[in-house]
């Protein structure tokens, strides 16, 4: 349990630093936008190759890999599907929606969770693949050809492979297949840049919350409870489902598979909203309002399950 509210507060530091230096006037919304692009295009892709690079892939290929992918997509679905129903929004805020209740911050707050809580980040690599190769590209294309460009089989194709962070990864994780070594004149510089990756999409969130103000009617109030409950209850609850009973999984197993889909919704949904300016208020929303709940969650679940 204490691992869990270390995890949290490490980040919370880092977010709130964030918004003091905008209360203070030192970055606004010009500096979140650059911010949130220098992520996207040069600092999460070198963290996310060096992460995959010296991966242990036993360890993705494990349970948790179906585990994550059958939850994450559940959850996705079934914002989809509440969001035709009740709301109908465009194509990309209906994405960003859906990113929020599927996405969780296996990065960011996973991996010092998964270390203080679980004792290792094996739980996380799982998580992290899946999220990186199948559901990212998955986003980003519908993102990409959402925002006017003629879409095509090709653009539909290759539009993996154009993106600075799936083609790191997918780079990092043939490296680490391979079990090339990266020689260090490459990999210190990677290393480096991956290091600022967390620091600026958390720096670059605490910059937007400065005079936001959380669930306003005229933005996306439905949207984001809708995203939320997905997040913060449904998921947790179907990887407990799926680890005890499909995958019939010892307790310590299924105590990872449940912690890391209770993490709050992932930064990385801040991150592509602001790139594609679409959603940025229900990402947001949808970050802050989980990642507060996501602490009482964890905390219940460490409590029921240990």
């Amino acid at each position: 349990m204490s691992g869990v509210l270390a995890g949290f507060a490490i980040v919370g530091a880092v977010i709130m630093a964030g918004y003091i230096a905008a209360r203070l006037r030192i970055g606004g919304p010009e500096t979140v936008k650059a911010l949130t692009q220098t992520a996207f295009f040069i600092t999460n892709p070198a963290l996310l190759f060096t992460i995959l690079a010296q991966a242990d892939l036993t360890a993705v290929v494990s349970a948790y890999l179906p585990i994550a992918l059958i939850t994450a997509v559940f959850a996705a679905l079934l914002y989809v599907v509440v969001s035709r129903i009740w709301f109908r929004r465009p194509a990309a805020e209906t994405v960003i929606g859906a990113m929020g209740g599927s996405i969780v911050n296996a990065n960011n707050i996973g991996i010092p969770i998964a270390v203080y809580a679980l004792g290792n980040a094996t739980a996380v690599a799982p998580v992290l693949l899946v999220q990186l190769l199948f559901l990212t590209p998955l986003y980003l294309t519908i993102l990409d050809l959402s925002s006017g460009r003629k879409p095509s089989v090709a653009n539909i194709l290759t539009q993996p492979f154009r993106n600075p962070m799936i083609i790191a990864s997918f780079l990092g994780l043939a490296v680490g297949w391979a079990g090339l070594d990266v020689p260090q004149l490459i990999w210190e510089p990677l290393e480096l840049l991956g290091g600022a990756a967390v620091p600026l999409v958390l720096l670059a969130f605490g910059m937007s919350l400065r005079g936001s103000r959380p669930l306003r009617a005229s933005e996306g109030r439905t949207e984001v409870i809708v995203a939320t409950a997905i997040k913060v209850f449904i998921m947790p609850a179907s990887a407990y489902l799926l680890s005890r009973f499909a995958f019939q999984l010892d307790d310590d197993m299924v105590f990872g598979a449940v912690v890391m889909a209770a993490l709050p919704a992932a930064q990385n949904v801040f991150l592509f909203a602001g790139r594609y300016n679409r959603g940025l208020t229900v990402a947001r929303d949808v970050i802050l309002i989980s990642s507060m709940l996501s602490v009482p969650a964890l905390i219940l679940i460490a409590w029921l399950l240990t």
